[in-house]
């Protein structure tokens, strides 16, 4: 079907109905809710309509909840996963059932409390530990903290920088007042004090020790020895943990809950499509008014399902200038459907253009297999993608579209590896030679890249022409299709006249006559419609960026033979490093682990290499990017798969 035709939906229905008729559209899943564009009350709209209220915000709230509880029970009770296990099947209306989402609420509510608990107890923790330390130098101080001094002297308990010169400072402190002064412990940064001084000379003897630095140890207002605090500090530590413990088993005992907020935050994702949607409805009180597209396939779903609604709607045909308004949705059978993952990275086609999927899937996967050419290779890339299609059945916007194309490339590859003679390069040849060195066996062949190799770029340039005039075909087809026909036959009708006597003269032998008439017709085509010195500048600018362009472009294709030059190459080298060594089993530790290496460089270099011939050479002759992605009031789920 390639690009799903659209329709504009416009719908007044009672404000009464307005859960229920959201309830439906979601369940059809055919219909995107955009903001209102035209004026459906005429000047007095804003007296009679205005936006509907919704509890998105409340919505949204949830889903953090739950987002959060899934966080938690991941890091305090892990569960192993694989990563073919199959996403869970519900029903649809087990997915809408309000009294399991509450129960999954209620449930993230418990595991977060538990969490923010454990928060509070580690803040604590650090607290602690940052008192503990404070208190370490002074431990040897034996003096209880609360006692400042006695009838006649003071407790001075204090710090001098580490550079300062204890013995002088002492020896100052001594000529200056009745003092005396011990030195607790010391670190890189300080060293803690204690003086003792006669309280009639105190004021001398903080004037002696400020001139080394000396300042007051803040220490908070505590009660008995230091040792005794640090006493104190440790029962707390060992309290705290106690307590985390038991708030972390807590939070493993709910570890089997996952999977139920799992649904529950999928079941969230559904209330907060339908509040979104709320927010872009329209109501004057007693009405509602909802604007937006509807595919046509779908439509008399649609239709079937707004019978039970008392409302008024009507279905319109976008008109060309509102072609950039209107959302873009892509549908293809099995074989290109994986396209999509291209077509998505690269940008979504216009509305009313052409789906270049169906174009480009054949070039795809050919020129994938054409890099790749290798038996082992698609073997590999076949398994894999049948048992994760098979085990994990992946839904998910990239997976579902990657597995398959990795499928249809892996049979590709297996192809052209066949064609080529190659199984993880030369690796049965390798093996047989290792017992019979006098073997000559090999894979039978239909062409080697590395014997044939000028043959081999020679037809990747022919696949190059291919795919460059079909481009160019597609491109005269839309502007035949848009009235623009002598604008096709002088550009893309013209380059191909050019193209055939440019062939026709080669094969018959007549090339300059051929020459000579292909640039009379490049003359009057790009000479067409200008006036004047436009006609010189246009038939020289098209013969150089024509002629360069479309070189460049089609010599762009030689990388298909590169890369399957570079992959045979890189197997062979390293079958016949294994081979070297005479051993079977070194031989296989090494062909494995150059295989492995370059099957790794290659799955992903070949892709590279065919979505840049795809999205320059191809796309840039005839694709319109810019499409909006539709997106409808429809159930989508990250956690389960729903039946409908």
């Amino acid at each position: 079907m390639a690009i799903v035709k659209m329709k504009r939906i416009r719908l007044i229905a009672l404000a009464k109905d307005r859960d229920a008729l959201l309830s439906s559209l979601l369940h059809v899943g055919c219909v995107e809710i955009r903001e209102p564009e035209d004026n459906p009350a005429g000047e007095e709209r804003d007296a009679l309509l205005r936006r509907d209220a919704s509890h998105l915000a409340d919505a949204r709230g949830d889903l953090t909840q739950l987002q959060h509880a899934i966080e938690v029970l991941g890091k305090y009770a892990p569960r192993k996963t694989s990563l073919f296990t199959p996403r869970a099947q519900l029903r649809e209306a087990d997915l809408l059932d309000e009294a399991a989402r509450r129960a999954a609420l209620e449930k993230a509510e418990t595991i977060n409390g538990h969490a923010r608990t454990i928060g509070q107890l580690n803040a604590r923790e650090t607290r602690i530990h940052a008192d503990r330390l404070a208190l370490e130098p002074w431990s040897s101080c034996d003096v209880p903290l609360e006692q400042k001094g006695t009838a006649k002297t003071d407790i001075l308990l204090g710090v001098i920088p580490a550079t300062a010169d204890f013995d002088a400072m002492a020896g100052a402190l001594v000529e200056a007042a009745a003092a005396d002064v011990r030195r607790l412990s010391a670190d890189r940064e300080q060293q803690y004090l204690e003086v003792i001084v006669h309280k009639d000379c105190r004021q001398e003897a903080l004037d002696a020790l400020r001139s080394f630095g000396f300042s007051f140890a803040q220490l908070k207002d505590l009660t008995g020895t230091v040792s005794e605090n640090i006493r104190a500090l440790g029962r707390e530590l060992d309290d705290i943990a106690r307590q985390r413990d038991a708030e972390i088993g807590a939070i493993v005992k709910m570890g089997p809950c996952v999977d139920e907020l799992k649904t529950g935050l999928d079941r969230v994702e559904q209330v907060i499509a339908t509040e979104s949607a709320k927010e872009r409805l329209l109501t004057g009180g007693s009405i509602l008014y909802l604007e937006g597209w509807a595919s046509v396939p779908e439509i008399p779903a649609l239709e079937k399902a707004l019978e039970k609604f008392d409302c008024a709607y009507e279905l319109t045909e976008p008109a060309e200038e509102e072609y950039s308004q209107v959302p873009v949705e892509l549908r293809n059978g099995r074989l290109v459907r994986p396209m999509n993952m291209v077509t998505d990275m690269y940008s979504l086609p216009a509305y009313g253009s052409v789906d270049p999927n169906p174009l480009m899937a054949p070039f795809f996967i050919v020129f994938y297999g054409m890099m790749m050419a290798d038996m082992g290779y698609g073997l590999i890339m076949m398994i894999l993608a049948a048992i994760v299609i098979w085990k994990a059945k992946p839904n998910g916007p990239t997976m579902r579209y990657m597995m398959p194309l990795m499928g249809l490339c892996g049979v590709s590859t297996f192809i052209w590896g066949a064609l080529t003679g190659g199984f993880f390069g030369d690796l049965i040849p390798q093996i047989i030679r290792l017992f019979n060195p006098a073997s000559t066996f090999e894979l039978p062949a239909l062409f080697s890249p590395l014997d044939d190799a000028v043959n081999v770029l020679i037809f990747s340039l022919v696949l190059g022409v291919i795919q460059v005039f079909t481009g160019m075909i597609v491109s005269m087809y839309m502007k035949f299709r848009r009235g623009q026909a002598m604008d096709a036959l002088c550009n893309e009708g013209a380059w191909f006249l050019v193209f055939i006597l440019a062939g026709v003269g080669y094969l018959i032998g007549q090339l300059v006559p051929c020459v000579i008439a292909a640039l009379a017709v490049l003359v009057v085509a790009q000479g067409y419609g200008k006036k004047g010195f436009g006609i010189i500048t246009g038939i020289f600018g098209s013969l150089y960026n024509g002629i360069t362009g479309y070189f460049s472009d089609i010599l762009s294709y030689s990388r298909l033979m590169a890369l399957m030059l570079a992959g045979a190459v890189v197997a062979q080298v390293f079958n016949q490093l294994g081979a070297m060594t005479g051993n079977i089993v070194t031989f296989i530790i090494i062909a494995l682990i150059g295989n492995a290496l370059n099957f790794a460089l290659n799955i992903l270099g070949c892709y590279v290499h065919d979505m840049r011939l795809q999205c320059l050479e191809f796309f840039g002759r005839f694709y319109e990017d810019g499409g909006k992605p539709f997106r409808p009031l429809n159930i989508n789920t990250k956690y389960v798969d729903v039946e409908k």
